[in-house]
């Protein structure tokens, strides 16, 4: 299934799901989502924009764009993972099999 019209890598609804879970979050980084799934900043937002509320999907870009840690530029530079160490493994993730 593909979702979202500049999404170039078809998604099923299980990762769809994950990649906006991903995007939901604080901490996790785009570059995240990119290593995981493929997919740039600019498909995760079309995604987001496709499956989300207006008004939930408006709120989540203004959280993002004053967000320090879902850009890898804007991080401080002393965080150099994806996910906490305490974080426990996901099945499926392909980061937590590294």
């Amino acid at each position: 299934m593909l979702l979202g019209a500049i999404v170039t890598k078809p998604l099923d609804e299980a990762q769809a799901s994950r990649v906006i879970e991903m995007a939901w979050e604080d901490r996790t980084p785009f570059d995240a989502i990119h290593f995981q799934f493929g997919l740039t900043e600019a498909e995760v937002k079309a995604l987001m924009k496709s499956e989300l509320k207006f008004r939930s999907y408006k709120l989540w870009r203004e959280r993002v764009e004053n967000c320090k840690t879902k850009h890898l530029a804007k991080r401080i530079g002393d965080i150099d993972r994806f996910k906490c160490t305490r974080q426990r493994a996901i099945s499926n993730n392909k980061i937590s099999k590294r």
